[in-house]
C-alpha cells in the first residue's frame, strides 16, 4: 500500500534527524549496496542516502532504482539525497499517522 502525502511528510520530518548510512559512489548500484540498503530498511524503516559527485547516477536515479530493487517507497529527493521507506512487517518501528475518512 503506498503511503499518503500526509505520511510522507511526517516521514520527511523524521528523515531530517537521520544520518546520511548509503553512499552510491562511481560504483553505482550494485548487488551488495542493494543488499545493505534491504538490511537497513529492515532495521531502520528509513534510510537516508547521498550520491557523491563522482558517481554516473543522479540522486533521482539512484532512489528510483534502489526503491524497485528493496521494493520501498520514495519519500524525498533533494540534490544530492534521497529518503527511503520500508515498512517492516514484524517488528515495525514508526507508526504512520492514518488519513481521515470523511
Amino acid at each position: 500500500m503506498p503511503i499518503t502525502s500526509k505520511q510522507r511528510a511526517q516521514l520527511r520530518g523524521l528523515a531530517m534527524g537521520e544520518d546520511t548510512i548509503i553512499q552510491i559512489g562511481k560504483g553505482g548500484i550494485t548487488d551488495s549496496v542493494v543488499e545493505s540498503v534491504s538490511a537497513a530498511l529492515k532495521a531502520r524503516e528509513l534510510v537516508k542516502g547521498k550520491v557523491l559527485e563522482n558517481s554516473m547516477l543522479t540522486a533521482r536515479e539512484a532512489c528510483d532504482a534502489l526503491s524497485a530493487a528493496c521494493k520501498a517507497d520514495q519519500v524525498q529527493v533533494i540534490g544530492t539525497k534521497f529518503v527511503l521507506f520500508k515498512r517492516n512487517p514484524n517488528d515495525p518501528k514508526i507508526e504512520l499517522v492514518k488519513d481521515k475518512k470523511k
